[in-house]
């Protein structure tokens, strides 16, 4: 999984086929987003600020799954 240079998301990863995003955040809590096309994925990786990034670009954009 990438590690992500950000002091709230400590990484991410995707899977194409089922176009899921599988993030893991500073607190270790754990959540994966629905239906995220790859190019965000993409561009979240070269974020300058993926904190940012996922505020602006993910967070209530897609539907998610925390996961235990």
């Amino acid at each position: 999984m990438p590690v992500i240079d950000s002091s709230a998301i400590q990484y991410i990863n995707y899977d194409r086929v089922s176009q899921s995003l599988f993030v893991v955040f500073s607190t270790d809590r754990k959540y994966i987003y629905l239906d995220v096309p790859e190019e965000i994925y993409r561009a979240f990786l070269a974020a300058p600020s993926a904190g940012k990034f996922f505020n602006a670009e993910i967070r209530d954009r897609y539907r998610f799954q925390e996961i235990a």
